[in-house]
């Protein structure tokens, strides 16, 4: 029997409140055309006090399980990507566990900040095929506004906050579903993106990040990564109907298209709109492509991600 996971639901949650480039020109010595042409950014949402990790982890869930037109007994397992748990512990997850009233199955945190949810699709995709589980919300949320340090030009204008989620069932004989999935890290970069704060300094931390070097590394991982997983699923780049990568900088995009031979017009962007938002990224894209009417009954998708670790990974789709 061949079990396949299958996206049944998407849904996606952003903070009220918007914060456009030109709000940084009062405090910032930068510019609306600046971050423009820098990261294609042109507005992100911060969240309020109330608008927890876990709160906005819930929200999407919510609206995935609307959209699957399933409840929440339904649901065996959630994995929720964060970097920004609202707390030490418990794990986000098991609040947004209290949240949807679930209190059956299991609920836990994957950390592997932006490349997180490809991470917890992957452990979902496992599960499921493994026969652990038969249905799994896997959600990736994030609050980086609280990871800022406010006065550095390079870093706090390009990240926002937000959540999505993707409801996902097991089916048999089906050739839809998750078809392949590559996770990958390599310690000896942490040093280009990280936070300067944890547990044994007793402080949270700003987010540090030379830019540059991470911009190298995501543009051909993110590349070699899609291609190792397409022909895992015995496809090619020919054969990518959308490609719906970490939205953390337009250049970066432009970067991976070039190197698949894949035209920008086949990339979910909302990068303008969101800012990184980490691992609600791509949940965040998927969301916002499903609910425009996109993605159709067959299509191939490729999803990818990388972060501080480093860490990255893709994963291949048929919706």
């Amino acid at each position: 029997m061949n079990r396949k996971a299958v996206v049944k639901g998407v849904g996606h949650y952003l903070p009220k409140r918007v914060v456009e480039n030109a709000e940084f020109e009062e405090t910032l010595e930068t510019s609306d055309e600046w971050i423009r042409a820098r990261t294609g950014i042109e507005r992100r949402h911060i969240s309020a006090p109330d608008e927890t990790t876990s709160f906005m982890g819930t929200k999407a869930a919510q609206a995935a399980l609307a959209m699957a037109g399933a409840d929440i007994k339904d649901v065996d397992a959630i994995i929720l990507a964060t970097s920004t748990a609202d707390h030490t512990f418990p794990s986000a997850a098991t609040m947004v566990q209290q949240g949807l009233g679930m209190n059956h199955g299991f609920a836990f945190d994957v950390q592997a900040v932006c490349a997180g949810f490809v991470y917890a699709l992957t452990t979902a995709k496992s599960m499921i095929e493994s026969g652990q589980a038969n249905s799994v919300m896997v959600i990736g949320a994030e609050m980086f506004s609280k990871l800022m340090d406010w006065t550095d030009r390079g870093t706090c204008v390009l990240f926002g906050d937000g959540a999505g989620a993707l409801y996902l069932e097991a089916e048999t004989d089906t050739d839809r579903g998750i078809l392949s999935s590559q996770l990958a890290s390599d310690g000896q970069y942490k040093d280009i993106l990280f936070v300067d704060g944890g547990v044994s300094m007793q402080t949270t931390g700003h987010l540090r990040m030379q830019g540059k070097e991470v911009f190298r590394h995501a543009v051909e991982k993110l590349s070699d990564t899609a291609v190792s997983s397409l022909a895992d699923a015995g496809l090619t780049p020919a054969d990518v109907t959308w490609v719906v990568p970490h939205q953390a900088n337009r250049r970066i995009l432009e970067g991976v298209s070039k190197r698949l031979k894949i035209p920008m017009d086949q990339f979910i962007v909302t990068v303008q709109d969101h800012g990184n938002t980490s691992a609600a990224s791509i949940p965040l894209a998927l969301a916002r492509g499903a609910a425009e009417g996109r993605f159709k009954p067959g299509d191939v998708l490729v999803i990818g991600a990388i972060g501080g670790g480093l860490a990255w990974g893709t994963a291949v789709l048929r919706w």
